[in-house]
């Protein structure tokens, strides 16, 4: 039995749209303008990361161009380098980067999903466990009905960024707004504008996803690699319209002053409906990236488990719906017992660094698949070695920074994702295949 290609070339780039953008964008920026000081290199520094993204997303197109198979990422790593490092990203996924995140951003949603009713001081916990059971019960009944609805998030969280960006053009500007800096005792240097970087690659972060589906996609040879760089091209114009609209508004000294760069941007020409309308939109955009991460990575588990390095069960596919319904069940059974222990915030942290490395070690996998596999010139990556180098070059720094900032939740994550080592060898034993499926 196999999964039915249900999805076209729209559905494909509302993926990778709806895996990036999250509610960090309704949030973040101030910390990037917290650490330059002008809007110049504030704007510069989105833009380099935006870069980075575009890099890391061609070559992606090209992974997917070799090998368009459930699970993407986790077939990258195990046949570029083991399967072990395949199975090693796909634990990392389950036990807290995919679950945390799940667990983590289904309390967001519900946090501001109580706000915008004015629900006043109640438990968003019960909120957020009955949003991922009924998006698992979603996503259960099949891949295209899991997509019309991820499409309709993404538009409306696309179209909510769109209403801060134009309106943004139709008040006064701040003076100075783009040309006035910050004159304090920390001028911009190279190593606070890389300090910069860190959380803006982080919010590029989830073009990735799109690869998880790619046996559900009616032609992935074609509309993967399409989707990965028009999906990440059309967040990385957002993001930079984003921050212009926010430099605009308040200006680099207001907008490094303030948590909540959104709501102080509508509240100039909407007033006391500024609350109202962010809680909403972060609501919206919330729910859109939760959908997406309770769809997607079960694939991941399902590929797992069809190589023979996780249990037989997470590999049967829904013989009407041909989904796979106990990968999607565990990942979002063990999301809700995050979200009542309270603690996902605090493991997520300690295994983020991990998503780098494995971005790292996947960019770099092209080099050993194109050797391996071969590539016709027509698919190959723009600027290859260079681009795919440099990408692994900034994975490495960005990997080497979280480290330095937070040693030991990095070493506390290390050793987490090592507890995965045991594992795979355990269910190596049992199958007697440890996942080699090489081509």
């Amino acid at each position: 039995m196999s999964f039915r290609r249900e999805l076209g070339p729209f559905d494909a780039t509302m993926v990778v749209i709806g895996g990036i953008i999250g509610s960090g964008i309704f949030i973040n920026p101030y910390l990037v303008a917290q650490r330059l000081d002008s809007p110049g290199l504030v704007l510069a520094a989105w833009a380099a990361g935006g870069a980075v993204a575009i890099a890391g997303a061609f070559a992606y197109a090209e992974l997917a161009r070799l090998l368009p198979r459930a699970g993407g990422q986790y077939v990258f790593l195990r046949e570029a380098w083991h399967p072990l490092v395949g199975f090693l990203y796909g634990w990392a996924l389950l036990l807290l980067i995919e679950t945390g995140a799940i667990a983590a951003v289904a309390i967001t949603f519900a946090t501001y999903t109580l706000r915008l009713f004015d629900a006043g001081p109640v438990s968003p916990q019960p909120l957020a466990i009955a949003t991922i059971v009924v998006l698992s019960a979603i996503n259960c009944l099949g891949v295209k009905p899991g997509s019309r609805v991820l499409n309709v998030l993404v538009v409306l969280k696309v179209a909510a960024l769109g209403v801060l960006i134009l309106f943004a053009w139709f008040q006064a500007a701040h003076p100075g707004w783009l040309s006035l800096g910050r004159v304090d005792d920390s001028p911009t240097t190279p190593l606070s504008f890389g300090a910069s970087l860190i959380p803006i690659l982080f919010a590029y972060g989830g073009w990735q996803v799109s690869t998880y589906i790619a046996e559900e996609m009616r032609n992935p040879e074609r509309d993967l690699p399409r989707s990965l760089i028009l999906g990440t091209l059309t967040v990385v114009a957002i993001y930079l319209l984003v921050n212009v609209a926010f430099l605009r508004t308040l200006g680099l000294e207001g907008l490094a002053a303030t948590t909540t760069p959104a709501a102080d941007t509508a509240s100039r020409w909407m007033g006391d409906g500024a609350g109202k309308f962010v809680a909403a939109a972060i609501a919206i955009s919330t729910l859109g990236f939760l959908h997406l991460s309770v769809l997607a990575p079960a694939r991941v588990y399902f590929a797992m488990a069809a190589d023979g390095a996780f249990p037989a069960a997470v590999a049967k596919l829904h013989p009407r719906y041909r989904t796979p319904i106990v990968a999607i069940l565990l990942q979002s059974a063990w999301a809700i017992a995050l979200a009542l222990t309270g603690s996902y915030e605090t493991l997520l942290n300690t295994v983020v660094f991990a998503d780098w490395i494995f971005f790292g070690l996947t960019v770099a996998g092209l080099f050993v698949l194109r050797r391996r596999l071969g590539v016709s010139r027509e698919h190959a990556t723009p600027g290859y070695p260079w681009v795919p180098a440099l990408f692994v070059l900034v994975a490495a720094i960005v990997v080497f920074s979280t480290l330095r900032e937070a040693p030991q939740r990095s070493a506390v994550g290390a050793g987490l994702l090592l507890l995965g080592v045991p594992v795979y060898y355990f269910f190596k034993s049992r199958s007697g295949r440890g996942g080699d499926r090489r081509p």
